[in-house]
């Protein structure tokens, strides 16, 4: 090695003007922390049964009705506890009988191991691949939920959303959108429940899941809550659709993610919603793959350039030069979390690219990787 990382010195003038890069928690915009500041006491230490607060749970839920366009009957569910706990959710609340899972990273598996767990459902169907692409689903007898992921965030995957075909009339197609939510184009009418978290795209803290929910996900959890099946209260979906309903969560929420969740959500809005989102993360993308494809020490992970994701982007280092000490010296120079992700194993660099990420930035941290190696070696 040439020089210890945490010892190089990147030129200022390579600095990207924000270094926050990571894949969840995501960068949260400085106007946005300044407005959560200013609001003072005007939610915080109040109560979330009363007006203000049900007003800006009213107004999280509108903003995310515009922003993906919802078809008649779809409607907006807000619970506690993030995508984990929906994981949970949705293998008590959605799946009557058995589920498929398509599998290709480490949290795609997760609803999966969910549902094996479960000891009221019958054995799950789980088609997986090897990280870097997606299966695909097959129509299946006896499958009532098929269980999809629009963004890999482990792995840098993403898959475009369509209904399998052949599947039962009255299936649900569940996907999980926890990074791929408001920084993806897609088209809502091809699932059932499309779940995330606000802490990726939507540039705010985590605490909180979000479902968009059919009319048919909506009879389905009311079906099986009254078919005395056991279902803790905390992960009640009836009782969550219901105080949605009333803009409302069954516990107190986090405060500070909903102010969060909402300037991010009308920041986007006002700006032209979901394809003004979703191009500055295709734009930040491209940059990095652009960047990685003509470098002769880095490339893209994901080999297929239709399955490569526009908001997580995985790049392979050479042998000879370890991830590690590349992480080192950008996060001594202020850009933070580019870190692959750990159970993955790869020597490789793990980009977040969404909406309130600057495209500008992505360039400039390609500036600042080359000048790192150069150092390096």
């Amino acid at each position: 090695m040439a020089t210890s990382p945490q010892l190089i010195s990147i030129p200022t003038g390579l600095l990207p003007a924000d270094g926050r890069f990571g894949c969840g928690p995501s960068k949260i915009r400085p106007e946005a922390l300044k407005a959560l500041v200013a609001s003072g006491s005007a939610i915080f230490g109040t109560s979330h049964r009363q007006a203000p607060v049900r007003a800006l749970v009213g107004s999280v839920r509108a903003g995310l009705r515009s922003l993906f366009h919802l078809p008649d009957g779809y409607e907006i569910v807000i619970g506690n506890g993030g995508s984990t706990a929906f994981w949970d959710i949705a293998t008590l609340c959605l799946i009557e009988s058995r589920s498929q899972h398509l599998v290709f990273g480490e949290f795609s598996s997760k609803f999966a191991d969910a549902a094996t767990a479960a000891p009221f459902l019958g054995d799950p169907t789980v088609i997986s691949v090897a990280p870097g692409s997606h299966p695909m689903a097959v129509a299946e007898d006896g499958v009532d939920v098929y269980a999809l992921t629009h963004n890999e965030t482990s792995t840098g995957v993403a898959m475009a959303l369509a209904r399998p075909a052949g599947i039962a009339d009255d299936a649900l197609v569940v996907v999980d959108a926890t990074s791929a939510a408001g920084g993806i184009t897609f088209n809502v009418a091809e699932t059932d429940v499309y779940y995330f978290a606000p802490q990726k795209c939507f540039a705010a803290d985590g605490g909180l899941w979000v479902a968009i929910m059919s009319p048919r996900a909506i009879e389905r959890a009311r079906r099986i809550a009254a078919s005395g099946r056991w279902i803790p209260a905390f992960f009640s979906l009836t009782t969550a659709i219901d105080q949605s309903r009333l803009n409302q969560t069954y516990n107190t929420p986090a405060l500070a993610t909903l102010h969060l969740f909402n300037s991010q959500l009308q920041w986007m809005l006002d700006r032209g919603g979901l394809p003004f989102a979703a191009g500055r993360s295709l734009a930040s993308s491209r940059a990095l793959y652009e960047w990685a494809s003509r470098s002769s020490y880095a490339s893209p992970f994901v080999a297929n350039e239709a399955m490569r994701s526009p908001v997580v982007g995985t790049i392979d280092l050479d042998p000879s030069i370890d991830f590690n000490d590349v992480c080192l010296a950008l996060r001594a120079n202020g850009i933070v979390d580019t870190d692959p992700y750990r159970k993955l194993g790869r020597n490789q660099l793990r980009v977040g690219m969404f909406p309130a990420i600057d495209s500008a930035d992505v360039v400039a941290l390609t500036a600042c990787i080359d000048y790192v190696v150069s150092q390096l070696t």
